[in-house]
């Protein structure tokens, strides 16, 4: 059976098991009591299931078993998503310590490195190939997988949204492991993701029966983190220390520029608000429905940019970076981390609506 053939079963198999085991996970977050109840900074209004990441989990279980990838490590990648998944479920069900989830991550990282798996050497644009020395290898694994796994955590915060956005991102990563230099392994485990993702988000996306929770979020950004790190940096291509972080634009400057913004307003880092990106869209008047396929669209033009910029010449990566620059710069007014002297662009735009609805009302008035 050709590649393109077990592509397509894979899918269908990891779509299928995950849509399925939705309905029994659904039963089951119901009578563990694993809730998720409205709040001041959350959107829902009614008491939905979480944990809804076991779903995309034996989903993922499912197509891995059918295709059964020959790669290195694939069993201390396998080991630590059992340890990420566990770490979910125990937030979703009990609301652990930050600490206590950290410690999970931070298992299931270590456990990597001592595997082997590091990103040991990388590719920086306008210097070249650069080897990493083992602490600076080390240190800079454990951020990248830490990192990408609780920024994906950190766009979980509408319907839909974090299950998509990573799909996207694995979509192209799936398309560059194929076309720049053939890597079969990297394309299944891409494929078993997206396949359960998709089966997942018939329940997921707007008005969501179900969340994927901590259970689904972490098991994701460590997943997308693991592939994008094997599949990218390990790439010898002069710019596979960018594409990376291109391909998951949406996360990763979200993430970043909330670090910035509570630095800049003398917030504590770890404190949550409502300025991430998806917050910002909805208060400039965009529907919930509306606001989650911006920010798919979004996620679709980084990666294709990703794409583009790991194909083309230099010249043309040249522009590809300018529009990626003012792309992030907008980005950064939109989360209110650039300012100029004045609100971001976003709350100006929901400004303006606002004050237009009040004069149509004052007309209507004195008509």
């Amino acid at each position: 059976m050709n590649i393109y053939m077990d592509i397509i079963v894979t899918i269908v198999i990891s779509m299928l098991v995950s849509y399925l085991l939705v309905f029994p996970v659904i039963k089951l977050a119901n009578k563990w009591k694993m809730m998720d109840h409205p709040e001041e900074r959350k959107i829902h209004k009614v008491v939905t299931p979480r944990m809804g990441g076991l779903a995309i989990f034996g989903g993922a279980v499912a197509g891995m078993l059918y295709l059964r990838p020959d790669m290195p490590y694939i069993w201390p990648i396998c080991i630590g998503a059992f340890i990420i998944v566990l770490t979910g479920l125990l937030d979703d069900r009990y609301q652990i310590r930050p600490l206590f989830k950290l410690a999970g991550q931070v298992l299931a990282a270590g456990l990597l490195i001592v595997s082997g798996l590091k990103i040991d050497i990388v590719s920086i644009p306008f210097i070249g190939m650069v080897s990493l020395s083992e602490p600076i290898s080390i240190v800079f694994t454990f951020l990248w997988i830490i990192g990408i796994t609780n920024a994906i955590n950190l766009i979980d915060g509408l319907d839909g949204l974090a299950t998509g956005v990573s799909t996207i991102s694995l979509i192209s990563i799936a398309v560059m492991a194929l076309a720049i230099e053939p890597q079969i392994a990297i394309v299944y485990l891409c494929v078993v993701l997206i396949g359960s993702n998709l089966g997942f988000l018939f329940h997921n996306f707007y008005p969501a029966k179900i969340y994927m929770g901590d259970t689904g979020s972490l098991f994701l950004g460590y997943s997308t983190a693991v592939i994008s790190m094997v599949g990218l940096f390990k790439n010898v291509t002069l710019f596979s220390f960018v594409i990376p972080i291109i391909v998951l634009a949406i996360p990763v400057f979200d993430t970043l520029f909330s670090i910035l913004r509570r630095m800049i307003n003398g917030q504590k880092i770890m404190m949550p608000d409502n300025k991430h990106i998806h917050y910002q869209i909805l208060n400039a008047g965009f529907s919930h429905r509306t606001t989650v396929l911006i920010l798919y669209g979004f996620s679709a033009l980084f990666g294709f940019l990703a794409i583009l910029f790991s194909l083309t010449s230099f010249g043309i990566s040249l522009i590809i970076t300018v529009i990626i620059l003012f792309l992030l710069h907008v980005f950064a007014e939109m989360t209110g981390v650039v300012y100029k002297g004045k609100r971001p662009v976003i709350d100006m735009i929901s400004r303006n609506d606002k004050r237009r609805a009040k004069e149509e009302e004052k007309q209507r008035y004195n008509g």
